[in-house]
């Protein structure tokens, strides 16, 4: 094999295997930040070697056992020097230490130390961006330059983050841990709004040329699955898994061979992927069974399902959506939930029912910088015939976005509402 298909095979077994490695040594050096380091010190090492002497037959336990073994040296180097500091100071380093838990940790099964790293990476002590940056870093093994490309922001910056990120944690000594019952809803809470974070990037791109980046809804896909698989009693868990996965089936019909965008409506749904629509409707299904209510999640992707059966636009039980959406923003009570549920009613109830409930969130304010308001007000304007209304509101909605191939579908929108091609 030569040596750029080696450290191509390195890269992807790094891709792979980068966040078991990171969080088993976080087990044992309690520290995110300087698990990363090692972890990454064995990455380095297999490109010095393995171009010499093949890729092994087990490439992950070949990383594992060598960053486990950096790992022991560190912290018996400063165990060492921990001891020769208290002998200074007349201390007893004896009192309370175990001197073979080091080992032990080392030599434990993985169990929950991926779940653990989740809850650390997605900690609400950490600003959403950095838990964000350090969660694609950690657990998505996606380098700096990939986090900043995705997110179409600077490298330094991305970088930035994630170092206040990791000082962060470690200053305020955040265990690597489970946490207590007591904690775990809130803290559970953070992980999925970090994924499903990372999902609707890549599902509509909140600026720059692409209306999609596919690569980031994998990557949280993959996150998601395996959440699901270790924390398999949380419903919410199987709900946000059940909604990204039927969303995800969309994601090919999503845009022309153009890249520019297609509507729901109007997308081909003989298209839409069928094996991961049935993972979503089993892991909704998986989800329902384990509560006696849905939280927002599981409302989510019950509405995403009823898209997902209905063959065509007309076959979709708009009446069964809008009541959801009336449970879900009354959970949330969030505005752009508000704004979802006007689209339902305006489907269901017709067009001059969901204008009301958008020029009632117009006048509240709460959404007045985000351009999917005046984008579905003008939508509904067209249908009741008020083009140049319709018009003005589209003009409106693309000032607002930043991604330049839904402003130039809005843009397409206000011209067509000015020629009267309706």
């Amino acid at each position: 094999m030569k040596a750029t298909e080696v450290s191509g095979a390195i890269h992807v077994v790094w891709r792979i295997e980068s966040a078991r490695l990171i969080a088993r040594l976080t087990r044992m050096v309690r520290d995110v930040g300087l698990a990363e380091e090692l972890a990454q010190d064995a990455f380095v090492t297999a490109l010095e070697q393995w171009p010499r002497t093949g890729i092994p037959d087990n490439p992950g336990a070949w990383l594992m056992t060598t960053a486990k073994r950096r790992a022991l040296d560190h912290l018996r180097h400063r165990r060492m020097r921990d001891r020769k500091h208290a002998l200074m100071h007349g201390l007893d380093m004896e009192a309370g230490h175990n001197g073979g838990q080091v080992e032990a940790d080392a030599d434990d099964e993985i169990g929950d130390d991926l779940l653990r790293l989740m809850f650390i990476a997605c900690h609400p002590l950490l600003p959403p961006e950095a838990r964000t940056a350090l969660t694609l870093r950690l657990l998505g093994g996606l380098t700096t330059a990939e986090i900043a490309h995705a997110f179409l922001v600077s490298e330094p910056t991305i970088a930035q983050r994630i170092v206040r990120a990791q000082r962060a944690l470690r200053e305020a000594h955040v265990p690597f841990e489970i946490p207590a019952r007591g904690e775990l809803q809130a803290r559970l809470s953070s992980v999925l709004q970090v994924i499903y974070l990372i999902f609707n990037e890549g599902y509509a791109a909140t600026a720059g040329d692409d209306w999609m980046r596919p690569a980031l809804c994998e990557e949280a896909l993959r996150l998601g699955r395996i959440l699901a698989e270790l924390a398999p009693q949380e419903p919410e868990v199987h709900g946000l898994a059940a909604l990204m996965e039927i969303q995800a089936s969309r994601l090919r019909t999503r845009a022309d061979s153009n890249g520019d965008p297609i509507l729901l409506l109007d997308q081909d749904r003989a298209r839409w992927d069928r094996l991961l629509i049935h993972r979503g409707l089993a892991a909704l299904a998986r989800g329902e069974a384990l509560g006696e209510t849905r939280g927002p999640y599981l409302l989510q992707a019950a509405i995403a399902a009823y898209h997902a059966r209905a063959a065509a636009p007309a076959d979709t039980d708009w009446d069964a959506i809008m009541t959801l959406y009336e449970k879900l923003s009354l959970l949330t009570l969030s505005p752009v939930v508000e704004l979802n549920r006007a689209v339902a009613v305006a489907m269901a109830a017709g067009p001059r029912a969901g204008l009301e409930i958008v020029d009632r969130l117009d006048a509240e304010g709460a959404l007045r910088s985000y351009h999917l308001l005046p984008s579905v007000r003008g939508d509904l304007l067209q249908k009741l015939g008020r083009l140049s209304e319709a018009k003005a509101e589209f003009e409106r909605a693309a000032t607002l976005t930043r991604n330049e191939r839904e402003r130039r579908l809005l843009q397409d929108r206000a011209s067509a509402c000015k020629s009267g091609r309706v």
